[in-house]
């Protein structure tokens, strides 16, 4: 591939890469960098058989200014290049590309990774070993090889097999198997790559089956991961989860006992967009900010037209400042993922498939300090008020403020026997609050804590509620004209949407 002229300028230095912070706070320290748009299969969840139109050769980067972004990018912040296509195996400059790239780990590189179909990988891999790479990601969705030729359209599935067992005698820093679950496809093939696992020192992912241009995608062929994690352990037994970090896109498991591990990427199902720190940088040079954004900018233009580094750095800033908090796929006018939209507007309670109830599952969540206050009150007849005012709280019943005191406390323990999709929580705190108030009323506020995996509002709600219910319960014998009024959350802290307060201009 011929090579474009380039000079050599000055980058600014690595402490000034708040260019790659977003809005939100995200640090983007994850580059993916397509080599190529030609891929040697024709895989049915990503191509049409035709294949897709290519971009001409003089119009995608070439290997200098390949390395020149990487370069970019490394300066300011990034830690892991990862080199995808189409199938960057294709590409003929791939050791040195890798090779050059290798370079950037004195500027705070720390891993070079690539993802591959595996086809014309396995005499590749000593020299891209020798070149610096230390990660893998071999997609190969079947055990099978009648099922490889007929998903791929092509033929090869001994050279990945070979590929994946080359890679581990080469003690690669991380093997991964990429496979992407179809219903009534593939899916059988799951219990065969767990089982792969055993002996293997390997990962194997399952990645929800995604919308991509030219796919035909079907959301009845889509298995959601909780489905699939209760295939396996029906046949495998409990699986151990594994501690994740903080920009992990798989959620990790393991089979007691077995040298491999298990995960599974959720992008349809349980988004990741709060911690994305990933980049992309498309074979023709345009930077996405997400893989599923429309927006892309071409730094490849700017590199030809001779832009400034600083110029180039300033434009990749305005992109990663336009990142959405998290991204939306709409199919047939509905939009897929918990994330509906830009300010994380959600039922989290209703299947997004079926729109039917279901328990939002917390087992991938870190525990984390939650806290949630919430007020109310009850509106009494000023007969009434007057009673309580006069006899300190007291009615022929007992003291109204003590007993509602107590009726709340255990309603806030009991809050999961009430709400019948809320999770059992052990709570670390409750106070609960109620005081004679002007405008003859009794007023309740509640402050709820725990150390948790899911937030304690509904726990705080509930423990107001039933505290004025007990007050209208032990007044009602001098009127039962008494309303309940204004329960609400005012103010919650923890979790992963930080912290909120109650503000009349909320809708």
């Amino acid at each position: 591939m011929q090579e474009a002229a380039t000079t050599t300028q000055p980058l600014l230095s690595r402490s000034a890469g708040n260019a790659l912070t977003d809005t939100f706070g995200r640090r983007h320290t994850y580059l993916r960098l397509s080599l190529t748009e030609r891929c040697n299969l024709r895989c049915t969840y990503c191509m049409p058989e035709e294949g897709v139109p290519l971009t001409p050769n003089d119009q995608l980067l070439t290997t200098n200014e390949i390395l020149t972004l990487a370069r970019l990018f490394v300066e300011q912040g990034v830690t892991k290049i990862r080199l995808t296509g189409g199938e960057p195996t294709v590409r003929p400059d791939l050791i040195d590309i890798c090779s050059g790239i290798d370079q950037l780990r004195s500027q705070g590189l720390e891993s070079i990774g690539i993802t591959t179909n595996g086809i014309a990988l396995k005499r590749k891999l000593p020299m891209l070993r020798s070149a610096g790479l230390d990660s893998l990601n071999i997609s190969l969705d079947t055990m099978d090889k009648n099922m490889f030729e007929i998903m791929t359209r092509r033929r090869g599935f001994d050279n990945v097999l070979g590929s994946i067992q080359q890679a581990l005698r080469l003690n690669f820093r991380s093997v991964k198997i990429n496979c992407v679950v179809m219903r009534g496809i593939n899916d059988d093939q799951v219990m065969d790559f767990v089982a792969y696992t055993q002996d293997h020192p390997i990962t194997v992912r399952f990645i929800e089956y995604m919308p991509f241009d030219g796919n035909r995608w079907n959301k009845d062929k889509m298995i959601p991961y909780r489905e699939l994690i209760d295939r396996i352990e029906s046949r495998f037994g409990r699986l151990v989860k594994l501690s994740d970090d903080l920009n992990d896109t798989t959620k990790a498991y393991q089979v007691p006992g077995y040298h491999g591990k298990i995960g599974f990427i959720t992008s349809m199902t349980d988004h990741f967009c709060g911690t994305c720190n990933r980049l992309r940088i498309t074979a023709d040079g345009s930077i996405k900010v997400c893989l599923f954004g429309q927006t892309e900018v071409s730094l490849r233009d700017m590199l030809r037209q001779g832009k400034d580094k600083n110029e180039v750095l300033a434009s990749i800033g305005a992109a990663v400042q336009k990142k959405k908090r998290q991204h939306a796929v709409i199919i047939a006018n509905r939009r897929w993922y918990s994330s509906c939209s830009d300010n994380n507007k959600r039922l989290t309670h209703t299947d997004p498939e079926t729109g039917e109830a279901r328990m939002v599952s917390v087992v991938d969540k870190s525990d984390t300090h939650r806290e949630a206050r919430a007020v109310g009150h009850i509106l009494l007849p000023p007969t009434t008020y007057k009673l309580l005012k006069e006899n300190e709280g007291m009615t022929k019943k007992g003291n109204v403020l003590g007993v509602a005191q107590i009726a709340g406390i255990q309603a806030a323990k009991a809050t999961h026997q009430f709400i019948p999709l809320c999770h059992p929580l052990l709570l670390g705190y409750i106070d609960v609050k109620l005081r004679l108030a002007r405008g003859d009323r009794v007023e309740c506020e509640t402050v709820v804590r725990c150390q948790g995996k899911t937030g304690v509002e509904m726990e705080a709600l509930t423990a107001t509620s039933m505290a004025l219910l007990t007050v209208y319960d032990m007044c009602k014998a001098s009127s039962k004209q008494m309303t309940i009024q204004g329960i609400r959350v005012v103010e919650k802290s923890g979790g992963k949407s930080g912290s909120w307060q109650w503000s009349d201009g909320d809708d």
